[in-house]
């Protein structure tokens, strides 16, 4: 199932299961207020006997899947290649930075360029998004705790990334988590870890590699945050972005308003988004 939130000429926005042969969303707010919710719930099929709404995916607004997740974990240099490309040495334990909620909009919004930093950038990233919460989860038991897997592109100030050794402000400007446009139940991924992953802008393929090429697997994703933090429902974790960036190209390659940016993964569609200045 493909969860999404959406809305229709009222403006309210519901939770819905995108069917993309029928062109339809079907509406599942009459038993779930939010998609936090319908995530709490463990909704991952849509029992034909009911008989809930449906509106023509033409009459409708697509948004983030979720905008109020209790937190978005990032990882960093999760992909060999990238790291290679951004002179960083291999990382002993998953680089764990927070993306703030304000930063999340959903498929086609606007990844505004803030006026207080000049080296915009662009990541492609598989997330996923718990379903199950938990305290010291074993890596073996994380198909338990797995939702389903959506599209993150980690937008990052690179200027300001590089004034600290703090990196979430950087990464949180409003606009700077562009989501979506569905969140893919786990039941439809036979493997999260070989799915293809490619970024272009304006049509030009700037970064093209595989989910199997992750340093830290979702596993040890698991494994590891939740023995610091417990995991909770509608958390998600972007797990890192390969090779290609703006910031690890001769001569570097910072976004620019007006060009529109496409992030697909193999299974879950793509995410686009214009982007303009602020």
């Amino acid at each position: 199932m493909k969860l999404v939130s959406f809305s229709t000429s009222d403006g309210k926005i519901r939770p819905g299961a995108l069917l993309e042969e029928a062109g339809q969303v079907v509406d599942l707010s009459a038993g779930h207020g939010d998609t936090l919710a319908a995530i709490g719930a463990g909704i991952a099929t849509i029992d034909k006997a009911d008989s809930y709404p449906r509106y023509k995916l033409s009459d409708v607004r697509l948004h983030a899947p979720i905008s109020n997740p209790p937190r978005v974990f990032a990882i960093g240099l999760n992909y060999r290649e990238h790291a290679i490309e951004t002179k960083m040495a291999f990382p002993e334990f998953p680089v764990v930075f927070f993306k703030l909620q304000t930063s999340i909009v959903g498929p086609g919004e606007a990844i505004v360029l803030p006026k207080n930093s000049t080296e915009p950038d662009y990541e492609a990233e598989l997330a996923f998004v718990i379903g199950k919460g938990g305290y010291r989860i074993p890596a073996s038991a994380w198909r338990e705790h797995v939702y389903g897997y959506t599209i993150v592109n980690d937008v990052s100030a690179r200027d300001i990334q590089r004034s600290t050794s703090q990196w979430s402000l950087a990464k949180s400007f409003p606009s700077f988590c562009p989501m979506g446009p569905a969140i893919v139940t786990a039941d439809d991924i036979a493997d999260p870890h070989a799915l293809a992953i490619r970024l272009s802008i304006d049509g030009e393929v700037l970064q093209n590699s595989n989910t199997n090429e992750l340093l830290f697997k979702i596993p040890e994703l698991v494994e590891y945050i939740s023995s610091i933090t417990p995991l909770l429902a509608g958390d998600i974790v972007s797990t890192g972005t390969p090779s290609g960036v703006g910031m690890g190209r001769a001569p570097k390659r910072w976004l620019k308003p007006g060009e529109t940016v496409t992030v697909t993964i193999e299974g879950l569609g793509s995410l686009i988004n214009p982007v303009v200045a602020e």
